[in-house]
């Protein structure tokens, strides 16, 4: 249910996705020298890197970004990746990124004269158009021989994506424009099911509100978030619950109830379909006191 897929771009240019479906934290370490650029993307859930023995800790949300580097010293890459999330990682030396951006040096803050012996730290929102790229290094059909060429491509798309600071959706030259907008739409959808998760609109009601089509509505749901609209909201659901009885200030019906079950044995049905145990065990396992 966990997994990390490392893929070597070229020398110094290393992609890695980070992917837990399960139930548990995922932990993931790995070495990363000195005059390493490391950029970490949050597409779905939470994510933490962890610094000096766990002295110091950074959040990568959903929609966030990360930009790391430190030329004084290394830093390894200590990933703790909370249930159902995903990250993608791009990693590339400072000689490889600076040949990219050889005659615009000045225009990367970091890279410029004054800056290029500084450790650098940058938090950012994900653009539509990079959680588009972000979303097809996720979901990708393509043979064996020239998935590396894909990634590749794709990974160098999301770097120019990245430093794209004079992004206009409304440019009509952008060849994002129509998939720009409706990943902001898409992203509205989202927010109106969690925001009304005991009591859904319908799927075309839905569309309507945020101004798609349900075919577009279906299938952009997908691409961007690995699931259809109710399965996304139904993992959301559980979630929710589960830490709803973490902070023992309900009951099981309470929590079903909350949630937009109204009946108790449909909840419980529900929540056992998704962490194979019932609720009530599930509090027995996290307060042996309770009776």
């Amino acid at each position: 249910m966990s997994s990390q897929e490392i893929i070597k771009i070229e020398d110094d240019f290393t992609l890695i996705r980070f992917q837990n479906d399960g139930t548990d934290v995922f932990q993931a370490q790995r070495e990363v020298s000195s005059g390493l650029i490391q950029f970490h993307f949050g597409l779905k859930g939470n994510a933490k890197f962890i610094f000096n023995q766990g002295n110091y800790a950074l959040e990568l949300k959903e929609e966030k970004s990360l930009l790391l580097y430190n030329p004084q010293k290394e830093l390894p890459l200590h990933l703790e990746l909370a249930p159902n999330s995903w990250v993608i990682s791009v990693i590339i030396s400072i000689k490889k990124f600076h040949a990219l951006f050889s005659t615009e040096a000045d225009y990367i803050t970091f890279l410029s004269a004054d800056n290029k012996d500084k450790k650098y730290y940058n938090e950012g929102n994900i653009s539509p158009s990079m959680a588009i790229v972000l979303s097809q290094l996720f979901h990708y059909s393509l043979h064996p021989s020239i998935k590396n060429l894909y990634y590749k491509g794709k990974g160098y798309e999301l770097l120019s994506l990245y430093f794209n600071r004079t992004e206009d959706p409304n440019a009509e030259q952008c060849p994002f424009l129509i998939d720009e907008d409706n990943v902001m739409k898409i992203r509205k959808a989202k927010e109106i099911i969690i925001a009304n998760m005991a009591e859904p609109p319908g799927l075309q009601e839905l569309a309507d509100e945020i101004g798609l089509n349900l075919k577009k509505l279906k299938m952009g749901f997908k691409q961007i978030y690995g699931d259809t609209v109710y399965g996304f909201l139904f993992d959301y659901k559980m979630d929710f619950a589960r830490k709803l009885l973490d902070s023992g200030s309900y009951n099981v019906n309470e929590v079903g109830l909350k949630i937009g079950y109204s009946t108790g044995s449909h909840f419980i049905a529900a929540f056992k379909k998704k962490f194979a145990t019932t609720p009530k065990k599930y509090l027995m396992s996290i307060n042996p006191n309770m009776q």
